[in-house]
């Protein structure tokens, strides 16, 4: 997409460029003497959040939510994507890979709001910040509520197991890897604070990113805890197969010791030869099974 103006007032210009090619970076350079290695940073799609200044350039480089789902969570680029933001004397430029609801939303913003001739790069700037932690506090938000689902699943309903468990995994990574970024995007969020801007804006996005880490920490302990919970339920599932299993031992561990004895070939069992043996033992049987079946009832197993 070809470099584009998006917003101008006699204050500043915001220059935006999406997904943009050696060419792109190469006029961006010539034009507003921006180090190139910087705008390469813009490009590679793993890279982390920072900040940097370079001459009266200040470089904040930010990863947002992103909801595209993707079937691998390898890494911090499954889960957001780059939004660098150049803050130059009267211009601010933004670069990204992806179309981005961030940018529009806040052009929006600022073209409605009364007084947008003197919107500064440093007001579209904080602007940027916020849109980009709410998009974390969204995914939050969605995040909690599939938390809600598989509680729900997993004691009130009969699940497969092994879709819930893979689904726990899923939930928890996502998780952890929002979290991660948050930790790292401290950096950033913290240098507002040296751009010209009202105590009260700056402190509105620290508190922002502040409690968007909180919930996220919230929601980490949430999932650990229903795996855990998860596994014990699964556990106590395999305890009362066993259990069950153990029982009927006990009851035909007996009767196949009486069987056993009366089937060895020994000449002389004078039990053989009496014509009530085969209902003595029956009976036998059945008085060892019922005196088990008692014995474990009153003791309540």
């Amino acid at each position: 997409m070809p470099i584009e103006s998006l917003f101008q007032n006699s204050q500043c210009e915001w220059i935006d460029v999406e997904a943009p090619n050696a060419g792109d970076l190469d006029f961006l350079q010539v034009k507003y003497g921006i180090d190139m290695l910087l705008l390469e940073d813009t490009k590679d799609r793993d890279h982390l959040p920072k900040y940097e200044e370079s001459g009266d350039i200040r470089f904040f480089l930010t990863r947002q939510n992103t909801d595209m789902e993707r079937r691998s969570l390898g890494g911090i680029s499954d889960v957001s994507t780059k939004l660098g933001i150049f803050l130059l004397p009267g211009t601010i430029i933004t670069v990204h890979r992806l179309k981005t609801a961030t940018i529009s939303e806040t052009l929006e913003e600022i073209s409605t709001h009364t007084g947008s001739d003197e919107v500064k790069p440093d007001r579209i700037a904080i602007l940027l910040g916020l849109k980009v932690l709410k998009s974390f506090n969204d995914e939050c938000d969605n995040l909690m509520q599939i938390l809600d689902k598989l509680e729900h699943e997993v004691f009130l309903k009969h699940t497969n197991e092994s879709e819930v468990i893979r689904r726990l995994y899923h939930l928890k990574r996502k998780s952890g890897l929002n979290m991660r970024l948050l930790n790292i995007s401290g950096e950033w969020v913290h240098k507002f604070r040296e751009l010209d801007l009202n105590a009260v804006e700056v402190a509105d996005l620290k508190d922002k990113h502040t409690d968007v880490s909180s919930d996220f920490d919230h929601l980490n302990s949430q999932v650990n805890s229903l795996i855990s919970m998860f596994l014990a339920l699964s556990d106590q599932k395999a305890n009362q197969v066993m259990k069950l299993l153990t029982q009927f031992s006990v009851y035909f561990l007996p009767v196949t010791f009486i069987a056993g004895v009366y089937g060895m070939n020994f000449q002389y069992m004078p039990e053989l030869q009496s014509p009530y043996g085969y209902f003595f033992t029956l009976a036998g049987m059945a008085v060892v099974v019922i005196i088990i079946y008692l014995y474990m009832r009153r003791k309540r197993w």
